[in-house]
């Protein structure tokens, strides 16, 4: 069957928008053409820098005949119905069929429509598919009105081993007579102003290979032509091979200097995205440069130049890198290798520069500056943050153990005070790290300059979870005082936009407490934080939106841990159902303890008794909840000894008190698995219940008894969770 192949050719596409663009052609196209009832085959997309290509198999020539039946008005319906319903399926009525339905004769419209040849409807599909693709940013060029990534340059569209006919048109106005050729750099005359000039791209059978190595353009007629003469003319198609070719050629080189790769995933598929024929090469790195840290090394030449850094045995930066050239050179590579080493020195002499001024200074001197840096406008400036989160984290080392106040309040202090260095202003991700290095040069604790590092991790969730205690400690008061701030100022996440992270520090401070075990009272620390904006913003509570008070803020911050709990969790396979069934009961702010109640309620329903109980729970509820509608009253009251006919329901009545004081007093020793257990002795006496007592008895007294037995047993249950929230 045939086969359609699309390649739009380009201006190089930025490395971080290429996946996303190569999925979302293949969604288009796939799309259009199933609406349009072209079934086909397999459907692939591939990327380079310079080329989006889709290769869809097993597409029909044609699309398949339609016939449709339409039932209209009665035959003798009046004229104006009938001529409504003609013009409404452009048909006469000599095509129209009368049939008896048994409520009378109607006419039927047979309409029968014939499938267009499958050539005919690509062009204008993939020019929908086009000018469809999003981008995150876009541009226009030359005088066109249509916008892209980069300038468009070429697009090859075949079927059935044909170029398809059609044009892509980039300008405005009719469309201008066929171009010949492939480059839109070829435009015709016209008037100054004249509003009709179009500039456009016929669609072609035609492309090129690599910019500089095989830039004359060739014919192609199918995709295993294509590629073929793609790699041929110096361009390997697929993404996954150019990573492999880059992956391999890197450890390769590593292994012959006796050094290892430096694990880099998010280097290696940008360095896929930027060349189209791989080759990897190695250069020096100056000695001088040596006793710079690492992390600044490391972080110059992947940020700036893309390259990849080498480790010796001891796991240490090794003075050497590679590096990824898009062309094969007749020198093997000695020319690039050596401009890059070049660069490479530049950039580093700018790296040693800082590093050299940094350190003429000590850190703590370095916080003056931060009088001068706005941390929000309503929310102070990064001197108060510094002031609030250093009497925060002195706080919070009473619930850290082996955590010493005084030493996590001079963590704090310096937390902040690389922000004002030269090297951090000229390489942001190096916060942090930075400040430990001139900290240990200060002369400082180890552990105080290590929390120096760590307190803003974890940035994500493949981030590591800091351990040490004055680490944890800073961290947790660094994304505290950020939560309450925002969320005091009404400056919440709303749907996909979070441009404080304040998710990201809620997911941190979740992972910090369960991570290490912390007993951290949540409402205790939300209150301690926002009277520390209080005594360090002037007027703070005049400025906040909405009136935020403590109380307000301590529900609004409590039901959104609650749901990034969720989030955490259902990553390691705790149902969401299960975590609000806890959290409905109100009261509790401490993590350990509702993961502890959470991990027993999880484990009780997984057992043939609490499946049972949640059954029996969910039918007393709907009972008692049709009923209290029924008859417009509350079933909750107080149960007769005396209305209690049945065994079955003296039994349940006296094994309530049982299992309710059992849970009530495991909850209190925080043995939420013994409170579960003491639960699960009710299901036997409710099966009986079931079994043997009609709810709705003729005696109205009974039966508003047994109503108020079911409500009893509902709360019973409802001590160690909402089980109405629990879904089946």
């Amino acid at each position: 069957m045939p086969e359609l192949l699309l390649e739009l050719f380009s201006e190089e596409i930025p490395a971080r928008m290429q996946a996303r663009a190569a999925d979302d052609l293949k969604r288009l196209v796939t799309g259009a053409l199933k609406d349009a009832g072209l079934q086909h085959g397999d459907a692939r997309a591939y990327v380079t820098p310079r080329r989006l290509t889709l290769v869809v198999e097993g597409l029909p020539e044609k699309q398949p005949d339609l016939r449709e039946e339409k039932r209209g008005p009665k035959a003798d319906a009046p004229d104006k119905a009938i001529d409504g319903f003609l013009k409404a399926n452009g048909i006469t009525l000599d095509q129209c069929e009368e049939r008896e339905t048994g409520k009378g004769v109607f006419l039927f419209a047979v309409i029968e429509k014939r499938g267009r040849e499958t050539r005919d409807l690509l062009p204008m599909l993939l020019f929908e598919a086009i000018t469809g693709l999003g981008w995150q940013k876009s541009m226009k060029w030359s005088k066109n009105r249509f916008r892209w990534v980069r300038p468009l340059q070429n697009v090859l569209a075949i079927f059935d081993g044909q170029p398809l006919r059609g044009t892509l048109r980039l300008g405005r106005g009719e469309p201008a007579p066929s171009i010949a050729g492939f480059s839109s750099d070829e435009v015709m005359l016209a008037p100054e102003g004249d509003e009709f000039f179009e500039e456009h791209l016929n669609y072609c059978g035609v492309t090129t290979g690599h910019r500089f190595l095989s830039p004359v353009p060739f014919n192609v007629t199918d995709y295993d032509n294509y590629a073929a003469k793609l790699r041929a003319a110096h361009v390997i198609l697929d993404r996954d091979e150019r990573m492999a070719l880059i992956a391999d050629g890197a450890a390769k080189i590593a292994a012959e200097h006796g050094l290892t790769l430096r694990d880099d995933p998010g280097l290696l598929d940008e360095v896929t995205g930027l060349v189209e024929w791989p080759v990897v090469l190695s250069g020096r790195i100056d000695e001088a440069f040596m006793d710079v840290p690492d992390e600044v090394l490391i972080t110059s030449m992947r940020a700036h130049q893309k390259y990849f850094s080498l480790l010796d045995a001891d796991g240490r930066l090794a003075p050497r890198f590679v590096v990824v050239a898009n062309t094969e050179a007749k020198d093997g590579g000695a020319a690039i290798v050596a401009g890059n080493e070049r660069v490479l020195r530049a950039r580093l002499s700018d790296a040693k520069f800082f590093w050299d001024q940094d350190r003429k200074a000590p850190l703590e001197s370095r916080l003056a500056a931060l009088d001068d840096n706005v941390f929000h406008a309503k929310l102070g400036m990064m001197a108060q943050k510094v002031e609030r989160i250093t009497a925060l984290a002195g706080e919070l080392a009473a619930f850290i153990p082996g955590c010493d106040a005084e030493a996590a309040r001079r963590a704090a202090h310096l937390a902040k005070a690389d922000l004002s260095t030269e090297m951090v202003y000229e390489f942001p991700e190096l916060q942090g790290t930075m400040g430990r290095y001139y900290a240990l040069g200060d002369g400082e604790d180890a552990a105080v300059a290590d929390a120096l590092a760590e307190h803003y991790s974890p940035a994500g969730p493949n981030d590591d979870c800091p351990t040490a205690p004055l680490s944890v400690a800073v961290a947790v008061a660094d994304k505290l005082d950020t939560l309450v701030g925002f969320f005091a100022i009404d400056e919440k996440p709303t749907g996909s936009r979070d441009p404080y992270a304040l998710r990201r520090a809620a997911l941190g401070i979740i992972r910090l407490v369960l991570e290490n075990g912390l007993r951290l009272p949540l409402r205790e620390v939300f209150r301690k934080a926002y009277w520390g904006y209080n005594e360090t913003v002037p007027d703070f509570e005049k400025t906040l939106d909405g009136g935020h008070k403590p109380k307000i803020l301590e529900r609004d911050l409590l039901e959104f841990f609650a749901d990034r709990l969720k989030v955490h969790l259902r990553e390691g396979g705790v149902r969401h159902d299960h975590v609000s069934a806890i959290f409905a009961l109100g009261g509790e702010d401490d993590l350990m303890r509702l993961m502890a109640r959470v991990e027993a309620l999880s484990g009780f329903l997984a057992t043939e008794d609490g499946g049972n109980l949640l059954a029996a729970y969910k039918r007393a509820s709907n009972i008692v909840a049709i009923e209290e509608k029924k008859d417009s009253a509350d079933y909750d009251g107080m149960v007769s000894a005396d209305l209690l006919a049945e065994d079955a329901e003296k039994t349940l009545f006296g094994i309530l008190d049982q299992s309710a004081s059992g849970a009530n007093a495991a909850i209190a020793d925080e043995k939420y698995t013994a409170a579960m257990e003491a639960m699960s002795s009710l299901r036997t006496p409710v099966d009986r219940f079931f079994d043997k007592v009609t709810v709705n008895a003729d005696d109205p007294d009974l039966r508003a008894n047994r109503l108020r037995l079911l409500s009893r047993f509902r709360s019973t249950l409802g001590q160690i969770a909402d089980f109405s929230l629990i879904e089946s």
